[in-house]
């Protein structure tokens, strides 16, 4: 009776110690400090979710989006790109809550939001007033101020010693794609090979027709799109195409279509 006795005291022992340590770690681990109010706050803790990368979630995350009226039109980008701007952080009032791509927030995972890369973009985020840089992967949109192309987790910022100014001077170098840098020639080529939209405005048997209508669309669109003719000898049809050309995505192609009263022209990806 008495080594039962001895068996459940020190068990019991046991589990609150273990109780007590467990407490303790995850205080440790979400807890930051708010500069804003000069106090350190805690968090609930989050688990590091898993990656969403289907296509389900690309269709829906590469849609236009109207925030504080401005359209905004999420684009493929190319390895090897370079983005230069200013670099923000969120981290407390966002914890815990879902992203753009339906992952749910953590402050100390290494993610970063931007307004038109795809979700799952791997960059490397350069402070160009200290030198330090760290790798982040896209998982949210953002950030919503004119000036600032990324907006990174708090874990991110930290890493480039930012959190404290709240800001930085950044380049931004695309590495890859789905949640992956590319590190083969091949890998390079596959995730850069992106889609060109036009919208074809006319076609014609003749080449001057083709060439009015040319002029007529460089005049209304004042250099914001490329007019371009696609000539007979490409087509079986012989007919000399009048493309506009420029766009971001099959969104902007479509949203261009409407604002000109071109319901019947056609997109054409290359």
């Amino acid at each position: 009776m008495l080594l039962i006795t001895k068996i459940y005291k020190y068990s019991f022992l046991a589990l609150v110690l273990a109780l007590f340590a467990a407490g303790c770690t995850n205080k440790a681990s979400t807890r930051s400090y708010d500069y804003n109010n000069k106090k350190y706050v805690e968090h609930v803790k989050v688990k590091d979710s898993k990656i969403r990368n289907s296509k389900a979630m690309h269709r829906a995350t590469m849609r236009s989006y109207v925030i504080a009226g401005k359209r905004y039109y999420p684009t493929l980008a190319k390895v090897g790109d370079t983005l230069h701007g200013i670099a923000s952080w969120y981290g407390p009032n966002f914890h815990a809550k879902k992203t753009s791509n339906g992952e749910v927030y953590n402050m100390y995972a290494l993610t970063a939001a931007h307004k038109t890369l795809p979700m799952n973009t791997v960059v490397k985020v350069l402070n160009l007033e200290n030198g330090k840089s760290i790798i982040v992967r896209i998982n949210d949109r953002g950030p919503f101020v004119t000036g600032r192309i990324i907006d990174l987790s708090n874990k991110a910022a930290h890493a480039i010693d930012m959190v404290k100014k709240g800001t930085a001077k950044v380049q931004v170098d695309i590495l890859g794609f789905n949640a992956r840098i590319a590190n083969t020639e091949e890998e390079r080529q596959e995730v850069a090979s992106v889609s060109s939209y036009f919208v074809q405005v006319g076609a014609f048997s003749r080449y001057e027709g083709a060439l009015i209508t040319q002029r007529k669309f460089k005049l209304i669109l004042e250099d914001r799109y490329n007019v371009v003719i696609k000539k007979a000898a490409l087509f079986k049809d012989n007919l000399n195409r009048v493309w506009v050309s420029g766009f971001k995505s099959l969104d902007e192609a479509n949203d261009f279509k409407d604002k000109n009263g071109l319901n019947t022209s056609m997109i054409i990806a290359q």
